[in-house]
C-alpha cells in the first residue's frame, strides 16, 4: 500500500448491487443486433490488459459494451479485463507491469505525490459518487442536521474518507462537531438497526439497496457541495510518450461504449448479463436500478474530459488533510489530449 494514503475506493465499487434509467425502454434478454466494427485494416491486434479494481459487475457495463461491439478491436486492441485491488494496480501501472487501470482521481493525486508516474486520461464518472445517507425518520435532511449526530464510515482512508472531509469543508462543519464512527462496509445494517444516524456511502450502492428494500431515505450527494475528480482511465507516462495512438484508441473505444450505454441502458444491460450472469434472475431488478443510477453519474457534456478545477480542488484538499506531503502540480495528474477528436 502506498503508505496510508491510497485506500480502497469507496466501498470497493461495491459488488453487484443495482437499477433502470428513467425513460429507458422495456428490457429484453438479448441486446439488439449492432454492427461490429472491423479491426484496424492491416494491423494485428495488440493485446492489452485493462486492470479494474474489484470484481466483474454491472458498474463496468460501458467497457463490456465496447468490447462486445468490437470497438476495441476496431482500434487494433485485443482487450482483456483483469480485476484486483486499486492500490496494487496503481503500483503495477507505475512499474510498467500494466498499461491501463480504472481508478479514481484522488488516488492518482496520492500516487503521483508518492512518486508514481501515473496519469488520468479519460474522465468516466462526471460526479464523485460519495454521499451521506440517513433514513428519513432520522430528521436529517440537510448538512447542518448532522451536527451532534453519529455518522458511520467504512474506513478512515480512501475516497469515502476524502469525500466526507471534502463535504464537511464545503458546508463549513468542523469535523469534531460530528461523531464519526468506523462501521466497515455495513452501512445498510448500521442504518436500519439504528446504530448510526447517518452513513457515508457509495452513491451507486447503499441508497439503491435501501430504496429497493422499501426504506425512505435522505441522500446528501457530495458533488452538490464539492467538485472532485472521480473514476476514470489511468495510464503511465511511458505509455503516453511511447504509444500515444494506443492511448487514443483505448479512450475512443471506451467513450463509444459509454455513449452506447447512456443512450440505451437496456441493450447495454443485456450485454453485461452475458458477461456477469449473476446480475440476472432474482437480482435483476436491483442490478438494473444500479445501472440506472450509474447512468446519472456518467452522463454529461463533453464525455471523457477532465475539469481542471476539480484537480486543483483535490490537491488543495489532500494538502489540507495532511494526506499529501509532496507538492504536486494538478496539471501533471491528467490530460485531455486523448479525448479531443
Amino acid at each position: 500500500m502506498l503508505k496510508r494514503v491510497i485506500g480502497p475506493l469507496i466501498g470497493l465499487l461495491l459488488v453487484l448491487t443495482a437499477c433502470a434509467a428513467p425513460g429507458s425502454k422495456p428490457a429484453g434478454d438479448t441486446a439488439p443486433a449492432s454492427p461490429t466494427p472491423a479491426p484496424s485494416a492491416g494491423k494485428d491486434l495488440v493485446p492489452v490488459t485493462l486492470a479494474m479494481g474489484y470484481v466483474p459487475n454491472v458498474q463496468f457495463t460501458p467497457l463490456y459494451v465496447a468490447k462486445e461491439r468490437g470497438y476495441f478491436a476496431a482500434e487494433g486492441i485485443d482487450l482483456t479485463f483483469d480485476y484486483g485491488w486499486e492500490t496494487d494496480l496503481l503500483k503495477l501501472l507505475a512499474a510498467g507491469e500494466r498499461q491501463f487501470v480504472i481508478g479514481s482521481g484522488d488516488q492518482v493525486a496520492l500516487a503521483r505525490a508518492n512518486g508514481l508516474p501515473v496519469r488520468y486520461v479519460l474522465n468516466w464518472y462526471r460526479r464523485f459518487p460519495v454521499c451521506v445517507v440517513a433514513l428519513s425518520e432520522s430528521g436529517i435532511s440537510k448538512p447542518e442536521d448532522l451536527i451532534g449526530r453519529t455518522v458511520g464510515i467504512p474506513i478512515l482512508e480512501g475516497a469515502s474518507y476524502i469525500g466526507w472531509r471534502a463535504f464537511l469543508r464545503a458546508v463549513d462543519i468542523p469535523p469534531e462537531r460530528v461523531n464519526l464512527q468506523v462501521v466497515g462496509y455495513t452501512q445498510v445494517a448500521s442504518l436500519t438497526e439504528k446504530r448510526v444516524d447517518a452513513a457515508v456511502c457509495y452513491a451507486l450502492n447503499e441508497p439503491v439497496q435501501l430504496r429497493a428494500a422499501g426504506y425512505d431515505v435522505q441522500v446528501l450527494y457530495l458533488d452538490r457541495y464539492a467538485n472532485l475528480p472521480s473514476n476514470g482511465l489511468i495510464t503511465n507516462d511511458r505509455t503516453i510518450e511511447e504509444q500515444p495512438e494506443l492511448v487514443r484508441g483505448m479512450v475512443r473505444a471506451f467513450l463509444r461504449g459509454l455513449q452506447d450505454t447512456i443512450a440505451d441502458p437496456d441493450a447495454a444491460f443485456a450485454i453485461t448479463k452475458q458477461v456477469v450472469p449473476e446480475i440476472g434472475g432474482e437480482n435483476e431488478a436491483l442490478q438494473r436500478a444500479v445501472l440506472a443510477e450509474c447512468v446519472r453519474f456518467w452522463q454529461g457534456e463533453e464525455l471523457g474530459r477532465s475539469d481542471p478545477a476539480s484537480w486543483r480542488a483535490v490537491v488543495d484538499l489532500l494538502r489540507q488533510l495532511n494526506l499529501m506531503d509532496a507538492a504536486v502540480d494538478p496539471e501533471s495528474l491528467y490530460t485531455n489530449e486523448f479525448v479531443s477528436p
